[in-house]
């Protein structure tokens, strides 16, 4: 299992696009944070979500543990067949999102040049610029 861990960094809700149900959670590069990259992380088909607007230390994105699933199962009525795809966003538990396997992708911000988003589906992956990817397993 792969999960996503990025400690100590602001992230925000960047964005959902109701008609392919995508979520994008983004973190800037800050001086506050001392980071100099942007890191996006895309959740498709996206069911349900409890969201933060910000998370303000960081994420930690995981499979919900059969514990969890089950309280939040019952909370929220996701049904047994969604147990593989709700994700914990962070060590409390309270937000999570039901969807396909979240990827991310990471980059220096100073490369990106013009590029606003490094999921822009008008613009090439990979970049020509170093960057990082990956997918929450």
């Amino acid at each position: 299992m792969t999960d996503f861990v990025r400690e100590g960094r602001l992230f925000r809700v960047g964005g959902f696009l109701p008609s392919h149900r995508q979520l994008f959670l983004t973190s800037e590069a800050t001086l506050v944070d001392r980071t100099t990259t942007r890191i996006e992380v895309s959740f498709g088909h996206v069911e349900l979500m409890f969201l933060k607007p910000l998370y303000r230390n960081g994420l930690h994105i995981r499979r919900a543990t059969a514990a969890e699933f089950s309280v939040l199962s019952t909370r929220h009525g996701i049904p047994e067949a969604d147990a593989d795809y709700t994700w914990i966003l962070d060590p409390d538990g309270e937000s999570f999102v039901v969807s396909a396997n979240p990827s991310w992708r990471e980059a220096e911000y100073a490369l990106m040049g013009e590029r606003q988003s490094l999921y822009d589906p008008r613009e090439p992956w990979p970049p020509e610029f170093p960057a990082e990817s990956g997918h929450v397993s």
